[in-house]
């Protein structure tokens, strides 16, 4: 059985949300087209990191 090839935007914020829960840096963001999407989910992982759903408790914000 073939696996659908995924959007590259939603994989991108995917990726950025992430690098923000684990509170990497916003330097590591990808240049090109993507990088929006993957800045876009950075903020919404740090913002839930600040929040505190980090862990289990974020589990389920966590886009994979």
């Amino acid at each position: 059985m073939k696996k659908q090839k995924r959007d590259s935007q939603e994989r991108a914020f995917a990726r950025g949300y992430r690098a923000g829960l684990t509170r990497r840096s916003k330097d590591l963001a990808p240049e090109g087209p993507t990088r929006d999407y993957w800045m876009a989910g950075w903020r919404s992982g740090r913002s839930d990191n600040w929040d505190g759903f980090t862990g289990v408790s974020g589990i389920h914000r966590m886009i994979i």
